[in-house]
């Protein structure tokens, strides 16, 4: 598995769905239609996105941060 960071290639919106895809091993596509079904079911997803939106560095911020 790899870091959760934000991708800076390959994201369609914020990149949470990306960054879970590579974390989990799945392609992004597929993360998304998971998403996009979760959001069917009652619960916080779409706020569980901003949230992983905003606290998910990107992946440039995230090598720099690791350098330290």
């Amino acid at each position: 598995m790899t870091a959760l960071a934000r991708p800076t290639h390959g994201r369609m919106i914020g990149g949470v769905c990306a960054a879970l895809a590579r974390r989990f091993g799945t392609s992004a596509t597929t993360m998304r239609v998971i998403f996009l079904l979760s959001c069917l079911l009652p619960g916080p997803q779409f706020l569980l996105y901003i949230a992983l939106w905003i606290l998910l560095p990107a992946e440039d911020k995230a090598g720099a941060s690791a350098a330290w």
